[in-house]
């Protein structure tokens, strides 16, 4: 909370697991944090452990009920300025848990957004899952058809795609000219072993060459506080 009310970021992005058993309770408690963060604006998507696991009946009728009920009933937000397009896609199905996917319509859709543009805007796009693997991933944990999103994705101009719930963060380049920037575990206990918490700090590049920088802020436990490990200048090409 220090390190927002520090930065005062323009947006705050929520890349889902946002709850981890997606209980009225724990989306309450979520909502309240959010809203102390006093961020101006927020793109949030659902992650697989925001939808109900074993309530059968809201698992097949109402999935994103309570999700709906905190952060909206919108599950694709976006945003548009002079500067900057963000696009978010919804990857989760309801008889999948863990291994999500994307249809090749919403791979298409989000690319004829990305290739209608403006020249000077910065493109990004959120998902859940990660679309690029670090060594520490395992190949099920990317999205299903993510090398179809990257390789339409890249050739209309996405800059960094965005993803979370492997709590491993990283930055990759991926084959179409643009960037793979996974989050890590922002607040939960949930860390992978030898992983502390961390956010990215994404700010968008003015220049031609420089799409965006990626600044990684681990948590440091003998201070309290997120502090700056690593730092990533995404260009084209």
């Amino acid at each position: 909370m220090r390190l927002a009310q520090a930065l005062l970021p323009d947006w705050l992005l929520l890349s889902g697991d946002i709850t981890q058993r997606a209980t009225t309770a724990r989306f309450t408690a979520a909502r309240v944090f959010v809203q102390r963060l006093q961020v101006s604006h927020l793109l949030a998507l659902p992650g697989n452990h925001d939808i109900p696991l074993w309530h059968l009946p809201l698992r097949l009728l109402r999935l994103y009920a309570r999700y709906s009920v905190a952060f909206g009933s919108t599950l694709e937000p976006g945003f548009e300025n002079e500067a900057l397009l963000h696009l978010t896609v919804n990857t989760l199905c309801w008889w999948r848990h863990q291994e999500e996917q994307i249809s090749p319509s919403q791979v298409q859709c989000v690319a004829e957004r990305l290739r209608n543009a403006r020249p000077a805007q910065r493109r990004v796009v959120m998902v859940h899952q990660p679309v690029a693997a670090a060594p520490a991933v395992k190949e099920p944990d990317r999205l299903h058809r993510h090398a179809l999103a990257v390789q339409q994705w890249g050739g209309a101009g996405v800059d960094p795609v965005v993803g979370g719930d492997i709590h491993c963060p990283y930055v990759l380049p991926l084959p179409a000219h643009c960037w793979a920037v996974q989050a890590g575990t922002a607040v939960s206990r949930r860390v992978r072993l030898g992983a502390s918490n961390s956010v990215n700090l994404i700010r968008i590049g003015a220049q031609a060459e420089e799409r965006a920088t990626v600044e990684r802020c681990d948590h440091d436990a003998a201070q309290d506080a997120f502090a700056p490990v690593a730092l990533h200048r995404l260009r084209r090409g």
